[in-house]
This record gives structure tokens, sequence and C-alpha cells, in this order.
């Protein structure tokens, strides 16, 4: 938006928010083929008219420099959807497949010279690992109401359809292009207006941009028009009412070639297959109509499609301002909740073998609680030749040279995404095919995330995308889940598709290893790699393997009995191998694990569990080379990319940043994983950890009070709560509130005898400690003695600390299993009794 226009016969120009040049009126760069008009979506592209304002209008009808509106939304028609009625964007492209779209200038994982967002680029670049999901597809089930069963989208009412009908509809001159050569037409001249008919000066073609029907024209001897809606690619879009079947509301949209007759009846042949297309969240095409143009002889085709009311996303999107008058961008939440709706139903198309070819804020309109797809002029089969309509700064960049696809519709849900939830400019232009980095973008660097999801759904190359709406959809709705719970801390967990639970907990006993203070760098917990690495969840079994049956039959968890057993297996499989793979490495056989890992990456090519055994693989060596941790990273890093909405990859990364010695990007992913699912214990104790190393008692405590009680490590937690608040403190520091807290929980939790014993010396040693050290933080209580402080029952006093800490210490001592141990026990027992008579 407002670069230079580059073309040779043009001086001075400015390209606009939609890519054309305010001067010579055409693209920045052509990408349709001859006889096309490109639009990027609708916009007003001008000059503001605010007094003061040298900005010019964005494709949304405001301007870039004081964020108002040129003029008032209903004072001019717009290419776009009609205030409660159903309308196509104006601004279509067509692209055949001899045209080639202009490049993009990075891949938008370069993010602006970065590799990836701040914490990933720490952990590590992406490298040489490379993940495809083509063969492994998450599962996905129809969604509710608008939201998902997760967010609360304000309904839009649905108003009288004849309100949204354009009093005077006209096509702006800065959109009049001929539909033969591209050269502007119907535009002023010497001070007098264009004309809206004519014949383009350059090859001599007709042109009209005045609407063929007109109020009361009865179209196909049933459709009764009002007048026109908007104008869109291949002309007027029409209200009109059916009055054959109990005068329901209708639209109609022209179709293609409709001046010949032998193209019209192939056209209509050709767009049969539309009436067949029945989804809850796509327009129904009701009929194929023809009509006779009185004034130019001519027979004229149109689809009939069902009337939906409401409001597209692009006027719910224009009509949220901030007090200055500025465009807000929509909760990022709403607007998942818009994509999660419409996911399915591009989901359906595909399914079909068709493709929607034109998502975009235009074409979907909210009505109540429901969400519809609209416009399906330009929905086709990836196979069929000829034109394929898009739009500039939504379509992928391949369409030119390749056609449409499955994971060109992705693209354009994501790019619809992103216009939505933040301030786009510039996507018809500078980013056309790519995406500014989270430097500059604030929601990126909030929810990362969701940057991840939109970066993959908009990869340069067509097979690193998605690898079909329903894998999108079960993504993003785990990045939901995420953004609701960092929004206000509540928990959303789901059960993953593609892995299973984490198997184990380690360290929940919180004993911690300090590694030794080096200068410059900070302490950071000495984790047991191996350990940690195969307890990290476990990507689930492929359903449709020869060998998952067998493997479901699989009861031991031995790691030699399991490798003894897979070679029974009727045939081999991916999956066999994977937990031969397993199994070696909880063997520790890792020399015979990278042997299998490197069969897996040559006959699983494609598969993204190779990749992520890969990082468990060098994880679990990272204790004998901590370089390991490195390359874990980026494998995992790798996943993460692939699968922005699982938790799986983040707590990995967690685990990896914590033994790099990273504590911010360890504190980050913990906080990621356990704020949005409670499942992940590890978690939480992984975040307890970190904080400890940076000094935060306070906030590793309350990672582990947030344990729920319904957790099998409830327990574990609070005896780790306990040890967080009292481990390696000073007598000196004010312990009075941790040491009363302490004793409360150690009382409440019913440990046996042993377990409760032994918490009890920590706390009682503690407690001793402060006592001797002057009580520092008690304050004094009224009448100037000392606040009173009670640790397991027993006043804060010298005398009668040491008598407690001595019973649990002979207590221990009876339970001990060993001489040796008993006899430590009831030293230290008389050590700490307190001189006495007896």
């Amino acid at each position: 938006m407002g670069e230079a226009c580059e073309r040779p016969e043009c001086s001075g120009g400015v390209i606009d928010a939609d890519g054309y040049c305010d001067q010579c009126g055409l693209t920045a760069v052509v990408t349709g083929p001859a006889g096309t008009a490109p639009d990027s979506g609708g916009g007003a592209g001008g000059a503001c008219a605010s007094p003061g304002c040298g900005g010019t209008t964005d494709a949304a009808g405001y301007c870039d420099e004081c964020g108002l509106a040129a003029a008032p939304p209903a004072a001019a028609p717009t290419g776009g959807q009609g205030t409660g009625g159903q309308g196509s964007g104006g601004g279509e492209l067509t692209a055949s497949s001899g045209t080639r779209f202009s490049g993009r200038t990075g891949s938008a994982r370069t993010m602006s010279g970065r590799s990836r967002s701040l914490r990933s680029t720490r952990l590590g670049g992406r490298g040489s690992v490379s993940v495809s999901t083509s063969g492994r597809r998450g599962t996905h089930n129809r969604r509710g109401n608008l939201g998902a069963g997760l967010v609360q989208v304000p309904p839009v009412p649905s108003p009288d359809p004849a309100s949204a009908v354009l009093e005077n509809p006209e096509v702006p001159e800065r959109k009049r292009f001929c539909s033969s050569c591209a050269t502007p037409v119907g535009r002023e001249k010497n001070g007098r207006p264009g004309r809206p008919e004519g014949f383009c000066t350059q090859c001599g073609q007709g042109y009209s941009f005045s609407p063929k029907l007109a109020r009361g024209d009865l179209v196909g001897g049933q459709y009764d028009v009002l007048g026109c809606l908007a104008h869109g690619g291949l002309g007027w879009i029409y209200l009109a009412v059916d009055r054959r079947v109990s005068d329901r509301w209708v639209v109609l949209k022209g179709l293609l070639n409709t001046g010949d007759p032998d193209a019209l009846a192939a056209a209509i042949a050709e767009r049969r297959f539309l009436a067949e297309v029945d989804h809850p969240n796509i327009v129904r095409i009701i009929n194929f109509v023809e009509h006779f143009d009185l004034r130019t002889g001519s027979t004229d085709g149109y689809i009939v499609m069902e009337y939906v009311g409401g409001k597209s996303l692009k006027d719910i999107a224009n009509d949220r301002r901030t007090p200055d008058g500025r465009r807000d961008p929509l909760p990022v939440e709403q607007a998942i909740a818009f994509a999660l709706e419409a996911l399915p139903a591009l989901g359906y198309l595909h399914g079909r073998g068709l493709v929607y070819c034109d998502f975009k804020v235009d074409n979907l309109i909210q009505s109540e609680d429901s969400l519809k797809i609209i416009d399906m002029g330009a929905v086709c089969k990836p196979a069929d030749e000829g034109a394929v309509f898009g739009t500039v700064g939504y379509q992928a960049p391949e369409i030119a040279a390749e056609g449409p696809s499955a994971a060109s519709d992705l693209y354009t849900v994501a790019r619809t995404l992103a216009v939505l939830t933040f301030d786009f400019q510039g996507y018809t232009t500078r980013y056309q095919h790519e995406l500014p980095g989270p430097e500059q973008v604030p929601v990126f660097q909030q929810y990362e995330s969701f940057y991840r999801l939109l970066v993959r759904a908009t990869d340069p190359e067509a097979d690193r995308r998605f690898s079909s709406a329903e894998e999108m959809a079960d993504q993003l709705t785990g990045v939901l889940r995420e953004v609701l719970a960092l929004q206000d801390g509540q928990a959303r967990p789901a059960q993953s598709a593609l892995f299973g639970p984490e198997l184990r907990v380690v360290d929940t006993e919180l004993l911690i290893k300090w590694q030794p203070v080096q200068a410059g760098r900070p302490r950071r917990v000495v984790l047991d790699a191996a350990a940690t690495a195969l307890a990290l969840p476990i990507p689930r079994v492929d359903p449709d393997d020869p060998n998952a049956g067998f493997l479901a039959s699989l009861l031991t968890t031995r790691p030699s009995e399991v490798l003894t057993i897979l070679r029974t297996a009727p045939t081999s499989s991916p999956e066999l191998r994977l937990r031969e793979l397993r199994a070696l490495l909880e063997q520790g056989d890792h020399a015979a694990a990278a042997v299998l890992l490197d069969v897996v990456a040559a006959d699983q090519q494609h598969d993204w569990r190779g990749v992520w055994y890969q990082g468990l693989a060098q994880l679990a060596l990272a204790d004998q080379d901590p370089a390991r941790a490195q390359a874990a990273a980026e494998a995992f890093d790798a996943i993460y990319d692939a699968f922005p909405g699982e938790p799986a990859p983040k707590l990995a990364l967690a685990v990896c940043a914590e033994l790099l010695g990273n504590a911010e990007d360890a504190e980050e992913f913990y906080r990621l994983v356990w704020t949005t699912d409670h499942s992940y214990v590890s978690a939480a104790f992984g975040l307890a950890r970190v904080r400890l190393a940076a000094g935060d008692r306070a906030g590793a405590v309350r990672a582990l009070e947030s344990v729920p009680e319904t957790s099998n490590h409830f327990t574990a937690a609070r005896i780790a709560g306990i040890r967080a608040r009292l481990r390696e403190r000073s007598p000196h520091d004010e312990l009075a509130a941790d040491l009363t807290a302490g004793s409360e929980q150690l009382e409440a939790l019913g440990l046996d005898d042993r377990r409760r014993e032994e918490l009890s010396v920590e706390v009682l040693d503690a407690a001793l400690g402060w006592v001797l050290a002057g009580r520092p933080g008690a304050g004094p209580a009224a009448g100037g003695q000392a606040a009173e402080v009670s640790v397991l029952g027993n006043r804060g006093e010298e005398r009668e600390l040491r008598f407690a800490l001595e019973r649990s210490y002979r207590v221990l001592a009876r339970l001990a299993d060993r001489p040796q141990t008993r006899i430590e026990l009831v030293e230290r027992a008389n050590r700490t009794r307190p001189r006495t008579w007896v």
C-alpha cells in the first residue's frame, strides 16, 4: 500500500490498498490472463475525504492514515456484501494454468529475516527437519453452533431482505475494466463522468456495468426481481422472490459466457453439480434459469440460490471501531470460531472432489448464530480447465501454474484469519503471498501457536500445508483452547487425535539437583534426560496399520519381552517398526535405535512420527552429550510447526529448553501446556522447577498447588509444594507464612507414616533453624509478645520444636529397613533432643 507503480507507461502513480495504480488504474502485477479484471475484494482505494488527511482508503473503504471511512457505508454501492443481505465481494480475478503469479519474496517461516519466533529461534532453527502429514489425518467431528462450544459469538439478526437492495446500483469507475484486454474503461474524461456502457477503445470489445435485470422482471417465469444486492466478478447479484414456492427469498447470480446459446447450455450443464451440494454451512443452489434480455436480444443464464440474511464477516469486521475511529480487529477467538464453522463445509466440498477457490471475508455471512459460505460461482473441480476465480491477497501463489486444490482452499482460510485478527495492511501488495512476523504483529507475539498455524497453512509449498480441512480444524481447535486458557486462566483439556497421554511424571519429589554455578550462566536443574524423554506422550497407533490389532494385544511393557514378541508379528509395518524403536530406547540400546531410525526415515519419509522419535532418541542421550538436546529441540520444533494445536511438542520443547538452560523458553512452554490442559502434570512440575531456579518460590508453589484434586499426582504436587516453600531457605528468611501454610497442608494430606514423618522432618528442621535465627519476619503480637507461629501443632519455640523433631527421627528409625539407617536416625534424634535432666 502506497508503493510506486512500476509500469513503464505510468509516471508518478501510487499503488492503492487494492493493488491498483491511482494514475493508470492498472494492477501492480498482472496475475490473471488477458481479458481479466483483477481486484482485491472490494475497497475504495481513492484519496481520503477527511479534511487535512493525505491518506488513501483501504480495501474496506477506510483510510490508512486516519482510519475513518471515506463515506458512510450505505452512501455508495460497494463490491461487497450489503448490510443485511447476501452478496458477493466485488473484484474476482481469473487465472489460467498458463499464467504465473509473481513469486513470494521469502518464505513466511523467515519472519523478516528470523527463522521463527523468538523462543523457537533460541531453541534451534528448522534445519533439515521436514514434516509432512499427508498420510496421517486427525479425526474431526461435526461441531455444534457457531463457536465450537468454546466461544460465545454475538448473534447477528436477520433484517428484512428488501432493506438490502441498493437504491442506486453503480460500479465505481476504478473497478471498470475491459473483459477482453483488461484496459480501464468507462472512466472520467475531461471532467465528464465515465459511461457505464460502451466499447473498449483498445480492442473494441463491448462492456456494460449496468444491471441487466430491473425491479419487476420475472426470470424463468417464477423469480420476481426486486433489485440489486451487490456487484461481483460475474456481474450484478439480484434479490428476488420465488412466486411458485411460498414467495421465498432467493438470490440470482449471472453465469459466465451466456451471450452464446451453446455456451449458455454448456455453462448450465457444467454447473449442475452445484445443485447436489447440501451442507448446512453452504448456501444452497436452488435452480439454474435462462432469461431473454430484450435490450441485447441475448439469453442470459442465472444461478438461483437461497437468500442468506445477516452480515458478512467483512461488514462485521468493519463495524468494529476504536474510540478514535480506527479499525479494531476481531478477537482471535471469535475469528477462529468463524473458521471452525467454515472448515467442515470446505471439507465437505473437498470430499466431493470440489474446491471453493474464493474463500474470503466477503463470502462468509453470519446469520443469527450460524455461518454460511455464499457465492458458489467460483467452485470447480481441480481437473477442470479454464479460468479459475479468486481474490488478490487471499489466493495461493501456485494457482496460476498448478491450478486449485484443497491445499489452496486452506491457504485462503488462513489468509482470511489474518485479515480478521490484525490490521493487515499491504495484504494485497507487499504481503500478497507472505505474512508479517511477530515483531510486527502483537497478536502473533501473544499467541505463538496461532502464528505457527497460519504459517503452516500459508506455506509456499502446497504439500507442506495441512493435509485436509479436518486436520486444520483439529489443530485450530487446539489453538483456540490455548488462546482461551491464556486469556482467563481456565484449563480446557481435550483428547488428542495424534498423541496419547503422558506416560509418567518425572521428579515428582522435587529432588532438585543444581548444576554448579558458572560465570555468566544461571543455575539450572539437572534432569534425567533419558527418563524424561521416555515419559513424554507416545503417538497414537494408526488404526489402518496391518499390525494395529497385534500391537493392541501386546500387554507386556518390559522392553526385552516386547522385542521378543514383535519378532513374531505376521508382517512388517510402519507401526511395528515404531514400536520396536520405542522398545530399543527404553532398553537403552541407542546404537540399534539409531540404525532403526535410519530405516524409518527412509521408508516413512512422510510420516511425522519418525521426526518425533528422532527427537526422543536425541533427548535420551542429552545426559551424555548436551548438544543432543539442541538436536532434539529442532526435531520437536518441526513437530510444533506441523501441529501447533498439540500440547505434546510444546512439552517436549520445554524439557529441551530446561536441559539447555534456557529458563525463559522452558517456563513459557511449560506455562502454555499447563494453562491449557491440566492432564499434563509434568508441565506443572517443570514450571515449578524453572521458577525455583529463577528464585520465584511463590510462582513455583502456585504452579504445584494448581494441580487439581482429581489428578493422580495431587498428593505428590502438594508434597512438592511444601518442599518448594522451604527447601534451600536461609534461616534468616521470613518463613512464618510458609511454615504455617506448609504445616496445614501436611496435616491435611493423610500420608502414610513414613512419608509423613520424612516431610515432617523437613518442615520442623526449617522451623528450628528459623527460630534459632531469631524468627525473622515474625512481628510482635498484641501486648508486645512475639506473634504465635504453630508448626505441625507445636508452638514456634526452640524447646518444643526440638522435641517434635526428635520424635519424628525416632519414628523413622523404627520404620527403617536397614540397621545402618536406623542407627543414623537415632543419632540425629539424640543430637536434636534438648538438654534435660533425664
